[in-house]
């Protein structure tokens, strides 16, 4: 069986980069996103802050495999402008941001292989200028068990590397825990192989 992917790629931080051929400009941003909305926001505030742009176009790629896609060409000819960002977004293997790249036209026309180059480039610029950061998926839930079985349980936590985030040994015990996606399913199957234990989840 495969192992579980538990991290992914994105940005601490807005990037930003500039490119420009045969007079046009094109200013591109990355924001690190959570939601579709959170993009489509981005998105409207560099759309009016560039309100004299001739376009601004834009894709986003969200989730931790990077699964959830949509671009925008914006005016250009279709497959031009979207379709690159995009394309830079998943070769750079990051997930949870929205690229937005804004046109001035100078005058002279790129034509459709040159607008692919343009707009490709300008996301590789912010991406240059971007700083990086692994983000590790973690799931949460809850232990429950009786006194006897403390000493069991906290050694199997305590090898699993596991976060406590709160305990209760009052009545009866309880401990709710924190840990890497990939290491979860282990450690629940060591503390359900121990009879008297139950584990129950925690909805975000």
């Amino acid at each position: 069986m495969e192992p579980i992917q538990d991290t992914f790629i994105t940005l601490e931080e807005r990037a930003e980069g500039l490119y420009t051929e045969k007079r046009s400009k094109f200013i591109s941003y990355i924001v690190p996103v959570e939601s579709e909305q959170e993009a489509l926001d981005a998105v409207d505030k560099y759309r009016k802050q560039y309100y004299d742009a001739r376009h601004v176009c834009w894709a986003y790629r969200l989730g931790y495999h990077g699964s959830e896609t949509r671009a925008n060409d914006d005016g250009e000819p279709s497959g031009t402008a979207g379709k690159p960002i995009l394309g830079r977004l998943v070769a750079a293997n990051v997930t949870n941001v929205v690229a937005i790249v804004i046109r001035y036209f100078g005058g002279v026309k790129l034509g459709t292989g040159g607008l692919g180059v343009a707009y490709r480039t300008a996301v590789e610029e912010a991406l240059a200028a971007a700083k990086l950061k692994e983000v590790i998926r973690t799931e949460e839930f809850r232990c429950h068990f009786s006194y006897p079985l403390m000493g069991e349980v906290m050694r199997i936590v305590k090898d699993s590397e596991a976060n406590i985030i709160q305990q209760d040994f009052r009545e009866t015990c309880s401990l709710h825990l924190q840990i890497r996606c990939g290491q979860s399913d282990m450690l629940k199957k060591r503390l359900e192989n121990l009879y008297g234990v139950n584990l129950s989840e925690i909805k975000s």
